[in-house]
């Protein structure tokens, strides 16, 4: 499932694209053809992500709401698209470029005050607009008062927007944090660390279109050019780059962490 770093990459590229064109929005595969034909040849104003949801805002106050889930997923084209490939939920087409989206969880159009519903019930985005000491102090009030495991409640949507499970597996390696960690006995400063680290790896992912924690030095090469599993330090890895003992998984909200019991017990 895309992590939030993806869906802000996507909402900035998907705005540079097409904002301020009139796109003719169609669903070849059938299920959201009511819904497109409530947007499709009006003005779009922008995209914009919060957590893992994307909105993309019409001139009509209408927008398109997009939750890509474990399969969703958006191919490019140039404009006039080729035949759709597969079941495709939605096309977008604008003057020079177009869009398939095929597998998503969420697709369908919306008013602001469902815009609203919908943000209500996430976390702080650390990626979105609005302060950034104002959305950490939230962050910070909800892990004093949970006795959950720390590494359940970052993946916790209600607390943190946009956090999964790569990002937390490589969060909690970099600050030496066991995942199983009572999250109100995360002292402050720890916290901070966490906190601070998270904002920077997101934003790289952003940069980059992709999760990559390594250094170049760490990589030895550019991490650019990084791909698959060579961009982390834990996650699917078999050993620890600190201290070489073999990496542990542990589930924790039903998912599975990849975690160094050396280097995190």
């Amino acid at each position: 499932m895309p992590e939030g770093h993806k869906t802000h990459f996507l909402a900035r590229q998907h705005t540079d694209w097409f904002a301020g064109q009139s796109l003719k929005v169609t669903s070849p595969q059938g299920r959201f053809r009511g819904d497109a034909r409530k947007v499709s040849g009006r003005l779009m104003d922008r995209c914009e992500a919060i957590g893992k949801h994307l909105f993309y805002h019409f001139e009509n106050d209408r927008l398109i709401h997009i939750h890509l889930g474990r399969y969703g997923k958006y191919r490019a084209h140039s404009s006039p698209p080729p035949a759709p490939v597969g079941l495709v939920r939605m096309r977008l087409v604008g003057e020079t470029r177009s869009l398939d989206l095929n597998g998503p969880t969420t697709c369908r159009v919306i008013d602001q005050q469902t815009r609203e519903e919908v943000i209500g019930k996430l976390g702080p985005d650390p990626l979105a607009e609005g302060s950034s000491a104002r959305k950490k102090t939230l962050v910070w009030d909800a892990v004093r008062a949970s006795r959950k495991p720390i590494g359940a409640l970052v993946l916790d949507q209600s607390v943190i927007a946009g956090v999964g499970n790569i990002f937390r597996a490589e969060l909690f390696f970099e600050l030496g944090v066991d995942p199983r960690l009572p999250a109100a006995e995360l002292d402050k400063a720890t916290f901070d660390s966490l906190w601070k680290s998270l904002v920077k790896m997101m934003r790289t992912g952003v940069k980059y279109g992709k999760i990559v924690t390594v250094t170049a030095k760490e990589a030895g090469a550019p991490r650019a050019t990084l791909e698959g599993r060579d961009r982390f330090r834990v996650y699917g890895k078999a050993s620890c780059p600190r201290c070489d003992r073999p990496i542990e998984t542990v589930e924790i909200a039903a998912r599975k962490l990849y975690w160094c019991p050396g280097c995190q017990g």
